[in-house]
C-alpha cells in the first residue's frame, strides 16, 4: 500500500475525529459506582437486593457502548445485576459476558430484517419485565432505526422494507423517513419508553448520526414522543409516492386508519416512569477534533463546516471548487491549509436506469474527481468518509481523491460521468485506487471529510501500484 504524505494527513486527521467520539469511552466515562450506587450521567441509583440493571439498545455504535457499560461496572456489585441485549449489525457482533449482541441485519445493508424483528421483540420482552427497582438503560445511536424494527399490526416486514428503499433511492432525508417510520412501528416515537412502564428509571445514552441532534429523531426516537402524526407521515409520502401505486397498500390503510381515529392517548407525551436522555457524542465532537489534529499537524484549519446537507454530487462539485482556492491560497501564503466539514448528504438514485454500488461519501468524492478532470490539481486532497466505517451497501467507509488519483483515471482513460449518472462509485474508485476502507469503527456521528492544500511541489504521485487505502 501506498499512500502520499498529504493523503496520509488527510487519513490521520479524519482518524483523529472519528476517535474522539469512540462508543466505549464515551459510554463509560458516563457510568461510575460509588459507595454502592450507580451514577449513570446525573442519575444516581442505589443498589438493593432486588435492583437490577437492564441493557437494550440499537445502533451501529451499540457494540462499543454496550462494552463500555460492562466495562464501567466490572468488578462492582452491580456486574452481577447487568443483563441486557442490543440489536447491532452482524460484522460487529462479539462476546460480552453480560450484555447479547444480537446480529440484527448484514453488514452494509441498512434495512429492517427479520433477524431484527426477532432481536426487537427480545428488546421488548426485557423492558416490558422491568420493575420499580430496575433502571433501563438504552443505548442508542445512528442506525438504530433499521435495527431495531418491530412493526405496527396490519404490517409486515416487508411493507417496511419496501418503504425504506422507495425513500431512501429517493433522496428522502433520515427526518422525513423517521417521520413515517414513527407512524408504523411499536418501538419508534417512544413506544419502547411506553413498553417500559414499569421500570423505575429509562436513562438514554445517545451518540447522534443526525443534523441538529434532535433528539425525537435520531434511531426514530424510541424514548422520546414524535413530533409526527399520521397526516405529516401521509405528506412525506405524497412527495415521494403521489399516486400511492409504489408502496404497498397496507402503509395507507394503516395511516389512514391512524388518522381517521385521531392521534392515540399513548402517544400523548408522557410516560409512566421517568424518561431522560443523554446526549454523548455528535458530529461536531469529531469535527473539533480533526480540525485540533489538523493544527497539530501544521495545518491552519480555514473552516470547520457543520451540518451539511445537498446532494452529494452537488456538495463534491462545491468542494472540488473550495480545492482550487485553497491551493491558490497556499501558493500564494505559504502555509499548509485544512478545511474540516461535517454533515450527511443525499444520493438520489436514478429513475431512468440501474443503479450501481456505491455510498454518497465514494459519489461525492467521484464528482470532486470529475470537476478535477481537466485541471491541474497538485497538493490537494479530498477525503470523505462516513465515521461508522460503512458507506452504503458496500465494503468501504468513502473515497480519497487527489492528483494521483486522478492521473490513475486519467491513464485508464476512464471519466467519472458515467460512474456519476448511474451512481456506481465503488467500482469505479476501487480501479483507481480512491476507496477508503476502515471496517465498523463502532461509532456513527455522519459524515466527516478533510480537505487539505499544501504550498509548492508537494508529492502528490507515488511509485508502483496505489492500493486502497486502509485503516
Amino acid at each position: 500500500m501506498s499512500l502520499t504524505p498529504l493523503a496520509d494527513d488527510a487519513l490521520a486527521i479524519w482518524r483523529a475525529g472519528v476517535a474522539a467520539v469512540e462508543s466505549q469511552s464515551l459510554v463509560q466515562r458516563q457510568i461510575r459506582v460509588e459507595d454502592g450506587r450507580l451514577k449513570v450521567a446525573g442519575i444516581d441509583w442505589p443498589l438493593t437486593p432486588a435492583t437490577r440493571l437492564l441493557v437494550v439498545g440499537a445502533g451501529k455504535a451499540g457494540a462499543g457502548m454496550a462494552a463500555g457499560v460492562e466495562a464501567a461496572v466490572a468488578g462492582t456489585p452491580f456486574a452481577s445485576r447487568l443483563s441486557g441485549w442490543v440489536n447491532v449489525p452482524e460484522d460487529c457482533v462479539r462476546a460480552l459476558p453480560h450484555i447479547h449482541l444480537h446480529p440484527a441485519r448484514p453488514a452494509g445493508v441498512n434495512e429492517p430484517t427479520e433477524a431484527g424483528i426477532v432481536g426487537t421483540e427480545a428488546i421488548l420482552k426485557i423492558v416490558q419485565g422491568a420493575r420499580p427497582c430496575d433502571l433501563v438503560l438504552v443505548l442508542l445511536s445512528g442506525g438504530g432505526s433499521a435495527l431495531m424494527p418491530a412493526p405496527v399490526s396490519g404490517l409486515t416486514l416487508a411493507d417496511k422494507q419496501s418503504l425504506t428503499r422507495l425513500l431512501s433511492r429517493r433522496g428522502a432525508t433520515i427526518q422525513q423517513l423517521n417521520a413515517v417510520r414513527s407512524q408504523l412501528s411499536r418501538v419508534k416515537g417512544g413506544g419502547l419508553a411506553r413498553a417500559a412502564a414499569g421500570a423505575g428509571h429509562v436513562a438514554t445514552l445517545i451518540i447522534s448520526d443526525v443534523i441538529g441532534d434532535p433528539l425525537d429523531v435520531i434511531a426514530s426516537g424510541p424514548n422520546c414522543p414524535t413530533r409526527s402524526s399520521p397526516e405529516k407521515a401521509l405528506s412525506v409520502l405524497a412527495q415521494f409516492d403521489p399516486d400511492r401505486t409504489l408502496l404497498p397498500v397496507a402503509i395507507y390503510a394503516v395511516l389512514e386508519r391512524r388518522r381517521s381515529f385521531g392521534t392515540a392517548a399513548d402517544h400523548d407525551g408522557s410516560f409512566k416512569c421517568p424518561v431522560t436522555q443523554h446526549l454523548l457524542g455528535t458530529n461536531r465532537v469529531s469535527c473539533l477534533a480533526a480540525a485540533e489534529e489538523a493544527a497539530r499537524r501544521g495545518y491552519r484549519v480555514v473552516e470547520i463546516e457543520q451540518d451539511r446537507q445537498g446532494e452529494a454530487r452537488v456538495e463534491g462539485i462545491r468542494l472540488a471548487e473550495r480545492a482550487i482556492a485553497l491551493q491558490a491560497e497556499a501558493r500564494a501564503t505559504g502555509e499548509s491549509l485544512c478545511l474540516v466539514s461535517g454533515g450527511e448528504p443525499v444520493v438520489t438514485l436514478p429513475s431512468d436506469r440501474a443503479a450501481g454500488k456505491g455510498g454518497r461519501n465514494q459519489q461525492l468524492a467521484l464528482a470532486a474527481l470529475a470537476h478535477w478532470w481537466t485541471k491541474p490539481i497538485t497538493g490537494v486532497v479530498l477525503l470523505s468518509a462516513g465515521t461508522d466505517g460503512e458507506d452504503g451497501p458496500t465494503t468501504a467507509a468513502g473515497g480519497l481523491v487527489d492528483a494521483s488519483v486522478l492521473a490513475t483515471a486519467q491513464g485508464l482513460g476512464e471519466h467519472p460521468d458515467e460512474a456519476l449518472a448511474t451512481c456506481d462509485a465503488f467500482p469505479y474508485l476501487e480501479r483507481v485506487g480512491g476507496l477508503v476502507v476502515t471496517g465498523p469503527t463502532h461509532t456513527n456521528v455522519m459524515d466527516l471529510r478533510i480537505l487539505l492544500a499544501r504550498p509548492g511541489n508537494s508529492p502528490d504521485t507515488v511509485t508502483g501500484p496505489r492500493s486502497d487505502v486502509t485503516r
